[in-house]
């Protein structure tokens, strides 16, 4: 007998030392996780403006020294056709770029490995006032005809406040987040107001109104809902929810953002759902049979006994909700139209954040500018994230020590 007794408590001592091991390695691992991506993130701003490997140029006569990557893409989307928009001469702008001088000059006259390249270029800016140049690096031309352009590092203000998000724009890509964290919060809050209320009716329903059979059978169907794949979710959009949007509300498109907040709703629903009837259920059969006793109707020991009771609960199913909402990217991407844009109404398509990460990411060479400004798209839906699961806990210690 004392054997036994000595085994069971080396397994037990065996048990908690690997669930300690288990902790500390998770908890490690997440720090890592974060730092990093932190790290890759924050290195956007130790980038220049200007695509990696190219320069801008133009002809040393002209007084403009310097341009914001916005200004760069309203000059060679044609925006901007002149220098006086800009500082500079009342002069027109005229665009080069590097695949121009091979219209210009023969194969032979840039030399066997093209080492007379940089010549050729410098003929070309120095004859012309008006020439902005986008030229690689390695064949930068070197003259006191030509100069260079000065190239900032990309900032925070333009990253977190810039309203174009357009990550191919040459020479200068734009990464702007504004039009991302507006369309995420937009879809995110509009599938909140959608789904609360009607979580928490079904939620009551179940835990004080439904018999033991319909609870019995509605239960497991509302949990099965929650395992559905969310590319199922967003296919069930595609097909159905929007063109019924663009049918009845008689709008262009039906990829909106109402569209993705009703995708979002429906998927969010049944941890809603599931986690609040859970709190309402565990109050105490002697608080509703108090209630009753003195006298208050079966609605009245709802709304004043068990929902005050289950306040905590009821805020977890909030939280895990928002949290579903805010992190979904697969049904939203299919839903929402994908436009980087700032919205002013739900009914125009919009790009959230997990969505733009997850249609970008593989195409981001590792290191780029680009691939720097989604890491950074992670970190701010990690505090967002944060700042939801702060509050939450927040809510919680309120709600204890009032309960105390």
């Amino acid at each position: 007998m004392t054997n036994i007794k000595v085994f069971r408590n080396i397994i037990d001592k065996i048990i908690e030392k690997l669930f300690t091991i288990s902790g500390a390695v998770t908890s490690i691992t997440i720090l890592l996780i974060t730092l990093f991506l932190f790290k890759e993130g924050i290195g956007l701003f130790h980038t220049p403006e200007v695509e990696r490997g190219y320069k801008v140029f133009v002809n040393s006569q002209n007084g403009v020294e310097e341009l914001s990557s916005l200004k760069l893409k309203e000059i060679f989307d044609s925006e901007i056709t002149n220098w006086r928009d800009v500082g500079g001469k009342d002069l027109d702008i005229k665009i080069f770029r590097i695949d121009d001088v091979f219209r210009l000059y023969s194969e032979s006259e840039f030399g066997e490995n093209y080492e007379l390249l940089p010549q050729k270029l410098n003929e070309i800016i120095s004859k012309e006032d008006g020439i902005i140049a986008f030229l690689p690096i390695q064949y930068a031309p070197e003259s006191p005809d030509v100069k260079e352009l000065l190239s900032k590092n990309i900032n925070a203000k333009d990253y977190f406040f810039g309203k174009e998000w357009i990550p191919t724009a040459t020479p200068a890509p734009l990464f702007g987040v504004l039009p991302l964290v507006l369309g995420t919060l937009l879809v995110s809050i509009m599938a909140l107001v959608m789904a609360v209320p009607l979580g928490l009716g079904v939620a009551i329903y179940l835990s004080e109104l439904a018999g033991e059979n319909q609870r019995k059978l509605m239960k497991p169907i509302i949990e099965l809902l929650a395992g559905i794949p969310s590319v199922v979710y967003g296919f069930f959009g595609l097909v159905v929810i929007v063109p019924f949007v663009q049918k009845t509300l008689q709008i262009p498109v039906g990829e909106t953002a109402f569209t993705g907040s009703v995708v979002l709703a429906i998927m969010s629903l049944p941890t809603i759902i599931s986690v609040a009837e859970d709190a309402m259920r565990n109050t105490p059969r002697s608080m509703r049979e108090a209630s009753l006793a003195l006298g208050a109707t079966k609605w009245q020991t709802v709304y004043k006994v068990i929902i005050p009771y289950a306040k905590s609960g009821i805020s977890a199913a909030v939280v895990l909700g928002i949290g579903r909402a805010i992190g979904e990217t697969m049904a939203v991407m299919m839903v929402t139209g994908n436009a980087a844009v700032i919205p002013v109404s739900i009914f125009e398509s919009v790009r959230t954040i997990p969505a733009t990460i997850a249609a970008e990411l593989g195409e981001a060479p590792t290191g780029d500018a680009h691939y720097q400004a989604l890491f950074l798209l992670g970190c701010i839906l990690f505090v967002f994230t944060m700042i939801i699961s702060i509050s939450a806990e927040f809510i919680s210690k309120k709600q204890y020590n009032k309960a105390s």
